[in-house]
């Protein structure tokens, strides 16, 4: 009987003991090897257990649901951006040397994650005021602040935030979707989005009021008429004069 006892014990305490390896980058990096190789619809707690080689029950230590695991492999690829020294803002840059390779390093995350990109620029982000696919609170204080230090206003830094945002989702979920990619991923949780602390974001704290949209409809009009503006500029659709 004792023997069996110590046998039970020791079950017990292997069933609670951290798989040898097992950490939340092993899971986020797992899921993300499934998500790539066969698309979000077949991400699992299940089968990201079955390819850690553990049960589904040892990964709640590291990710609370199926949604956390989620809202952890966008953060994990907004992560790999922001420690991207080609996309960071350096001193002697300008403003269209800035955007021009974060919107790179953006398109980078679409190419080589395009099963996973739909998530990243339609899942909800920290506030409802952010804009995927920029949608870290630090990328968004950088990308601020960085355009005000090169002479951009408060309301013009917001407008090219919001306009260089609203390109890349639109551009890079359409070159996703030209690869066979549903850009739609499935319906997100409807659980409500947790208060955003801004202690660390000064910008973003004086900011954020400014970058809730109140018009879409007088937003997309004025887009519109910008990019009509822009396309009458480079059109060549003048006809040469008649001749004689």
């Amino acid at each position: 009987m004792g023997d069996e006892a110590g046998r039970k014990a020791a079950g017990q305490s292997g069933a609670t003991r951290r798989p040898p390896g097992l950490s939340r980058a092993a899971v986020l990096d797992a899921a993300l090897d499934i998500v790539d190789r066969r698309g979000i619809g077949d991400l699992s707690m299940r089968k990201l257990g079955a390819a850690l080689h553990v049960e589904a029950m040892a990964l709640y230590r590291y990710v609370q649901s199926r949604e956390a695991l989620l809202d952890g492999l966008v953060d994990r690829v907004m992560d790999d951006l922001y420690a991207d020294p080609s996309t960071l803002l350096r001193p002697e840059d300008d403003w269209r040397d800035f955007l021009q390779r974060v919107a790179a390093g953006v398109r980078r995350i679409a190419q080589q994650h395009p099963q996973l990109f739909p998530l990243v620029a339609t899942r909800p982000p920290a506030a409802p005021w952010i804009r995927p696919p920029l949608r870290s609170l630090r990328w968004v204080e950088g990308f601020l602040s960085g355009l005000q230090e090169r002479g951009f206003t408060e309301d013009g830094a917001i407008y090219a935030y919001r306009a260089f945002a609203t390109f890349l989702v639109g551009h890079l979920l359409l070159e996703v979707s030209a690869r066979g990619v549903d850009p739609v991923p499935a319906a997100a949780s409807d659980e409500p989005a947790p208060e955003v602390d801004l202690t660390a974001y000064p910008v973003l704290s004086r900011l954020a009021p400014r970058l809730a949209v109140e018009d879409l409809d007088e937003e997309f009009a004025h887009s519109l008429g910008n990019l009509l503006d822009r396309i009458g500029e480079n059109s060549r659709l003048a006809r040469p004069a008649a001749r004689g």
